[in-house]
């Protein structure tokens, strides 16, 4: 399973514990109300783990990308015509500001990072 899927399935788990914690809570059911509080406080902590997992995995792949020996930022013509950019610049990775790779990088334009000048 790819982090991005961990990481929304836990998301989904943790929001319907939370949901039958406050039932319970209405209601008064002592026992349910610990198992969840349990249940919410593991799922919790698995969050975190996966997000320190998927923070590892961004920084691997960022630290790669900025081994490369040449970037700048995508004019919008090339950003139209990505698909003939690629073909002609061979080893090309293109960076958007949005992507979570982006924010790691602190990129704040589509840049192009190639092993030569393009």
């Amino acid at each position: 399973m790819n982090l991005k899927k961990e990481v929304q399935d836990i998301n989904n788990k943790l929001e319907q514990s939370r949901r039958k914690l406050a039932a319970a809570i209405q209601r008064g059911d002592d026992p349910i109300i610990d198992q969840f509080n349990k249940q919410i406080t593991a799922l919790e902590k698995q969050l975190a783990s996966v997000k320190g997992q998927q923070k590892k995995v961004n920084s691997k792949k960022s630290e790669a990308i900025r081994n490369l020996a040449f970037n700048r930022p995508l004019t919008k013509k090339e950003q139209a015509d990505m698909g003939k950019l690629k073909k002609s610049v061979r080893g090309l990775v293109v960076v958007h500001p949005m992507t979570a790779l982006g924010r790691e990088m602190g990129v704040d334009k589509v840049t192009g990072f190639a092993p030569k000048e393009f």
